[in-house]
């Protein structure tokens, strides 16, 4: 599919965003081992959650005919082949999902490999989860997936008694789940999807399980264990489970995902409109971008008005602002901003002056090398932008306007139409059905706002 987009509209107006992936992931992992009714609103209709969905009714047979049902509902089947561009654009579908689950030890063998598709999260968390149990659980993915490293997950579960082996440190992940030991694990590289892993196997260990965090990634998974009664704490820059526990079902609505609100918050900046995103989660592990765009001259407002299972939810607010600054972004920051950066380098592209982003070597093992994928449709789109190692150079000075691919990356997808929206002449993105993988009705919602944009196959 491909998206024309044409500069001079202005993008705002009042919004709501999809569900947050991250959170959806964790909270379906929670529920469908859980003891007891569940009941879990709002969850996002992307291909990634779906994914999570699919594994779990493998090899969770008592909450099975509620996840497929989920899983191949009109909604989903809708979104991910984009017939739903006349909906009403204000509001998402919230969909509510019940299960009634009997605990960890209802987990069966499943009939076949699990398939992640393209969901790094699905692969490294169902391996925790897993990692437990008494029988075998091959994980798999497109060509995509299948690429990306995965004994960074396998190594810490190991140590915790797990067998599990992948090839040449990639996809496929076998796992012969074992009578789990709790470690101290210290990831050589941050990781929430790893920490994650890491804490969910925890739950079903023997003895303490410490995870060290010297540089703090999203707090998702330790949110949830609190909010459901888990013994975790945390001691400093440690976090520490005395396992084992067991939660019982509980209820949630899945608050919106800031990673994709700040899309749409780069279009308006970019267009001079007025824009406002509603139910948003503000989880401060994932608002460090908000920060960066305070840095580049833009005021984004932030008021939490509520609370679902420990993450902070309520709504953003960004007003038309002046000249973009351009933007320093150092290796430590990076870990807080990591899905970020494609918006924030959309954004760079238009500033007054070069930005640069450092420490970027995680960025080239995502759903494509989104440094080269980002410096090549730059370029593509009549911008200037260069690749100094792992560092992401922007020339900034604007777009003339162009086309691009998005490598099949659904981020990249996101950011080049965002920046092409203030390009001095029409762009062509080339590959937007990627956006299905987290955020499938992005270019309707972008339309509803008012950018003027026409998507065809």
């Amino acid at each position: 599919m491909r998206a024309r987009v044409t500069p001079g509209a202005t993008v705002g107006g009042e919004i709501r965003v999809p569900g947050d992936k991250s959170i959806s992931h964790r909270w379906l992992l929670m529920a469908a081992t859980a003891i007891g009714s569940s009941r879990l609103e709002g969850l996002p209709r992307s291909l990634d959650t779906s994914a999570t969905a699919d594994c779990l009714a493998m090899i969770a047979p008592v909450v099975r005919p509620a996840l497929e049902a989920w899983t191949a509902s009109p909604t989903v089947a809708g979104e991910r082949h984009g017939s739903t561009w006349n909906r009403e654009a204000s509001t998402l579908d919230l969909d509510t999902l019940d299960l009634q689950g009997e605990g960890r030890g209802s987990l069966r063998p499943p009939p076949r490999e699990l398939d992640c598709a393209n969901s790094g999260t699905t692969m490294r968390l169902v391996a925790g989860l897993a990692s437990s149990s008494s029988f075998e659980t091959v994980l798999t993915g497109d060509p995509s997936l299948s690429a990306r490293p995965m004994e960074r997950v396998a190594k810490p579960l190991r140590a915790m008694g797990a067998d599990v082996t992948t090839e040449d440190g990639h996809p496929p992940l076998r796992i012969l789940g074992s009578e789990l030991r709790g470690i101290r694990f210290e990831p050589d590289v941050p990781s929430a999807q790893v920490k994650g892993a890491v804490l969910l196997a925890a739950l079903a260990a023997e003895g303490t399980t410490t995870v060290a965090e010297p540089i703090p990634t999203r707090d998702h998974t330790e949110r949830l264990f609190l909010a459901l009664g888990a013994p975790i704490r945390s001691d400093g820059t440690d976090l520490v489970l005395e396992g084992p526990f067991q939660q019982e079902g509980f209820r949630g609505a899945v608050p919106g995902d800031p990673s994709s609100a700040a899309f749409l918050l780069g279009a308006a900046a970019l267009t001079g409109g007025n824009l406002t995103i509603l139910g948003v989660g503000l989880n401060p592990t994932r608002l460090g971008f908000v920060d960066v765009l305070g840095r580049m001259g833009l005021e984004v407002e932030v008021d939490i008005e509520g609370d679902e299972l420990g993450e902070p939810v309520g709504r953003m607010h960004l007003g038309p602002s002046g000249t973009l600054r351009p933007v320093q972004i150092d290796a430590n920051e990076m870990p807080l901003i990591l899905d970020e950066v494609p918006v924030l380098a959309a954004l760079a592209v238009h500033a007054n002056g070069p930005s640069r982003f450092e420490g970027g070597a995680e960025l080239r093992v995502k759903e494509s090398d989104r440094l080269s994928v980002l410096a090549e449709g730059i370029r593509s789109l009549g911008g200037e932008a260069v690749e100094e190692g792992d560092d992401l150079v922007v020339a900034g000075g604007g777009l003339g306007g162009g086309s691009a691919r998005t490598a099949g990356d659904h981020r990249m997808a996101m950011a080049l139409a965002v920046t092409a929206l203030a390009a001095r002449t029409p762009s062509d993105i080339d590959g937007i059905e990627s956006t299905a993988v987290s955020f499938p009705a992005f270019f309707r919602l972008l339309h509803s706002l008012g950018a003027d944009v026409e998507v065809s196959d």
